[in-house]
């Protein structure tokens, strides 16, 4: 399957943190954003409020002179962030007083966070799902019998 660079890079960053055990929803360096823009916090500034999909002033700026970051523009990484805080079970935009998981660092919550992500990405750059487990399970013309059809 053919990928992009971006893609590739993000992927790879991402995998590293959940097995690296960096990746906190809750830190704005060691989020999905954070992680896809090496450990930096300056996309934060795109918007008011972590999670939100609303580019403030200074994100609508870079947003209009079609600025990318690590191959995302502002309006994608924040998409990006607010999948992966969902996914992981955050209402967003983040606030103390909004539903947030028990445990944040739960490895289960974590995937389901980046199997959001990943998906997201691979419709923005239109390739195939990588995380579309479906076709591991079709059948190809194979003739199974069942343990009641092997009596006969």
């Amino acid at each position: 399957m053919k990928t992009t660079l971006r893609f590739d890079l993000a992927i790879n960053k991402l995998y590293k943190a959940f097995h690296n055990n960096t990746l906190n929803p809750e830190c704005c360096k060691q989020c999905a954003v954070g992680n896809i823009l090496d450990q930096t916090d300056g996309w934060k500034h795109l918007s008011d409020h972590h999670g939100s999909l609303q580019l403030n002033y200074v994100g609508k700026v870079h947003q209009s002179l079609n600025r990318k970051f690590n191959g995302y523009t502002p309006s994608q990484l924040l998409q990006i962030e607010h999948t992966f805080l969902e996914a992981c079970g955050f209402k967003t935009p983040l606030h103390h007083t909004n539903r947030k998981p028990k445990n944040i660092s739960d490895k289960a919550i974590l995937f389901q966070g980046l199997y959001a992500v990943v998906t997201l990405l691979c419709g923005l750059d239109k390739i195939q799902n990588v995380m579309d487990y479906t076709k591991l399970f079709e059948a190809h013309t194979v003739n199974i019998k069942l343990p009641s059809e092997m009596k006969s």
